[in-house]
């Protein structure tokens, strides 16, 4: 498929079927057809491709590209066409570059665009035809081939190729005699459009960015336990119920449940959680999850379709599967077209010819029409807005996906944010420390030098404080152990170090006591450090706000956003975090079937939703909200599902992203009247025969040039420079 044409027709063709139901993207090149249990699928092909086009039934998550393998061919032919043509154009629009026998040197120029250069709308166009439809390839096709046969016939027979012959512009209605050419349509007509094309190519083939992250992330080989010895094989092999081992490193095959072993897991990709769970014998584990710690053995207990990274992949594919209210406009005005546009001309031809004109004006006056109405301009509307959009939102930090985004953009009034990545930094440090009485700072030095020797992250997060305070070398520990779930301990100076996970059972003086309260209401993870066998000092461990989290929640209150807190992480640390930024909507512990959820409700309720993510946890979420806004620090799965991306990573740059969306809207939409208006206006004048075909081909030019030059002042737009929030500042 090339365009929303193409769309419509594989939309009306499956539902003629009794009973069928059917959307196509086609930016994923998928159709979810809902049928009765008695048609066959194969039913459903053969209809697709007596559409005129092929078909086949998906077998797994992984998104269909068809284009890219043709990517280079394309950029190749659109190069060539490029070079081909640009002399053309030149010629033919500045009458004092003309020379002598000008003509023939553009007729030769032009030849192998107009068939070669033009190849895919010919074989497309031909290929509709036999199916007895009309696509933007048959009107892009006739339109070069009309001026192509035109100037052919004005060279060889119409006098056009006499030594010295000059075309200079004229503004006047009347018919030339036949010796005016106008290969300057048949070269910018495939020019223009193959551009559009391939601009618009590149945005589509991005789509299916995140089904291909997502289906990447999990593990390809497991160890499978067998008769007590193991045997590595593709994990598609891998059935419910058998055993796998998972070693330190390595990524869980499968969702299941720990028969043996202790580890830490990270499970911030899938849950959202900055701090690794401990994991032991009876809990269970999720695909794709990171083990960082000990060995594991894990009894399968779902596989392929059923695990949970697959029902997130399917949530993604199924929210990308859906359209926009401007592409259904779109895909709707694309039906009507080009048969519209087809019928004008042979009206045209035939009112003319039985007026009794002479054939050569009336052939005019219909080459005209196709030529006025060579759909450049629509196909440059909104690639060059959205290039353009995207050039200058990656100075700022932004990356504007497509239209169908400024167009939810425009109606959001709900913003709903995730914590881990987003508004923190996702990265575990030591956020307060608590001393015992009668110990100094050189518990932190003691603990972090034990620390060094762990790679678990609370670990490296204190021995990254400990070198950063004392700035000097951590010193050497002897008798190292590491106890999994449990914590390490070490000899440091000779004194006895312990770094472990209070257990509640052994008394504390009162201020560490205070400290683990404080920490599990913050939603930190706190460890106790013993010198000696005594309580030394508490130290809490968290995640950190970042710094333009409060100035980007406060905008957005000032916008009239509403702003919710989704999280996977912990109450306590959601809760925190909630206070710290103001806002009072919080979801804490939240799967990512539930964020989805969550989002599906408030969508329910009447709010235009906004998700801003940046883990694979929030791909579904981000897929399903009205807008999807990542941050490019994030995972790309995340990137992939949303339609914003913030680049930097920095959450300031999400009030940017509004802004600029907002005013692309506006220049996608000027381009769009235009395009539309030019040729409302444009095509009644040549039908009349107030239009020569030289004149067509000039506004056919001259309004792709407008809006590709409304669309590069996008390039010079500047954002509200930012401002501190002051307390009781006007709005």
């Amino acid at each position: 498929m090339t365009c929303a044409a193409c769309v419509s027709r594989v939309e009306k063709r499956l539902t003629r079927i009794d009973g069928v139901t059917a959307g196509v993207n086609l930016a994923t090149g998928r159709a979810r057809v809902v049928h009765p249990a008695g048609v066959e699928t194969t039913e459903l092909i053969a209809c697709v491709e007596r559409a005129g086009y092929t078909a086949d039934l998906v077998r797994d998550q992984r998104p269909v590209d068809p284009q890219a393998p043709g990517e280079n061919a394309d950029r190749i032919r659109l190069g060539l066409v490029a070079a081909l043509s640009v002399p053309v154009i030149a010629l033919s629009m500045v009458p004092s570059l003309q020379f002598r026998d000008w003509q023939w040197l553009c007729f030769m120029l032009a030849a192998p665009v107009a068939t070669w250069g033009a190849y895919p709308f010919h074989h497309r166009s031909w290929r509709s035809l036999r199916h007895a439809t009309a696509t933007m390839d048959t009107l892009v096709s006739l339109g070069v081939l009309a001026s192509f046969g035109w100037s052919a016939y004005a060279l060889f027979v119409g006098g056009a190729g006499a030594p010295g012959m000059r075309m200079p512009f004229s503004l006047t209605a009347g018919a030339t005699a036949g010796a005016d050419i106008y290969l300057e349509a048949a070269v910018g007509v495939p020019l223009f459009v193959l551009c559009g094309r391939y601009l618009e190519g590149r945005v589509r083939r991005r789509t299916g960015s995140a089904l291909r992250a997502l289906a990447e992330l999990g593990a390809r080989d497991v160890w499978i336990r067998r008769d007590g010895t193991e045997e590595r094989v593709p994990v598609d092999r891998l059935l419910p119920g058998q055993e796998f081992v998972v070693r330190p490193g390595e990524k869980v095959a499968t969702d299941g449940i720990v028969v043996d072993g202790r580890s830490a897991v990270d499970l911030s990709l899938l849950t959202g959680e900055s701090a690794p769970r401990e994991t032991g014998p009876g809990d269970q584990v999720t695909g794709a999850a990171l083990n960082i710690g000990g060995t594991l053995v894990v009894r399968a207990t779902a596989v392929g379709a059923d695990t949970q990274l697959a029902r997130i992949t399917a949530l993604v594919a199924d929210a990308q599967a859906g359209k926009a209210r401007s592409q259904r406009l779109a895909d709707a005005v694309a039906g009507v077209f080009v048969p519209c546009v087809l019928t004008v001309a042979v009206c045209v031809l035939g009112f003319w010819l039985g007026a009794g004109a002479a054939p050569q004006s009336a052939v005019a006056s219909a080459v005209a029409v196709l030529v006025v109405a060579c759909p450049c301009a629509l196909g440059l509307a909104t690639p060059t807005a959205l290039m353009a959009a995207a050039g200058r939102g990656a100075e700022l930090g932004v990356l504007v996906r497509g239209p169908e985004v400024l167009e939810s953009l425009r109606r959001v009034d709900t913003v709903v944010l995730d914590k881990t990545g987003t508004l923190t930094t996702g990265r575990m440090r030591l956020a307060e420390t608590t001393l015992a009485p009668g110990h100094d700072d050189e518990v932190l030095r003691l603990a972090g030098a034990v620390e060094h020797r762990s790679e678990h992250p609370l670990g490296r997060a204190l021995a990254a404080a400990a070198r950063q305070r004392h700035g000097t070398p951590l010193p050497e520990v002897t008798d190292f152990t590491a106890t999994p779930g449990s914590g390490v301990a070490g000899v440091v100076a000779g004194r006895r170090v312990r770094v472990l996970r209070p257990d509640g059972g052994a008394p504390l003086p009162e201020p560490l006591r205070e400290a683990l309260d404080r920490a599990a209401e913050q939603g930190h993870t706190a460890v106790l450090a013993e010198l000696d066998g005594l309580p030394a000092a508490v130290f809490a461990v968290g995640d950190t706000v970042r710094p333009g989290s409060y100035r980007a929640v406060d905008r957005m209150r000032r916008m009239g956003l509403a702003t919710v807190l989704l999280t996977g992480d912990q109450p306590g640390a959601a809760h925190a975090v909630a206070r710290q930024l103001g806002m009072e909507r919080v979801h804490a512990a939240a799967t990512p079937q539930h964020k989805a959820e969550v989002v599906s409700a408030l969508r329910a309720s009447g709010r235009t939703t906004a998700v801003v993510g940046d883990g694979v946890n929030d791909a579904a979420a981000l897929a399903a909200a009205d807008l999807g806004i990542a941050l490019g620090t994030g995972t790309d799965a995340a990137i992939g599902a949303a339609g914003l991306t913030l680049v930097r990573g920095d959450i300031e740059a999400l009030i940017d992203a509004v802004r600029l969306a907002r005013r692309t809207l506006v220049t996608i939409r000027a381009n769009l009247v235009w395009a539309f208006g030019y040729n409302a206006v444009l095509i009644p004048l040549a039908a009349v025969g107030l239009l020569n075909p030289m004149l067509a081909a000039l506004a056919m030019s001259v309004s792709s040039l407008l809006v590709v030059g409304n669309s590069l002042r996008l390039r010079t737009w500047e954002p509200a420079p930012r401002r501190v929030p002051i307390s009781g500042s006007p709005r």
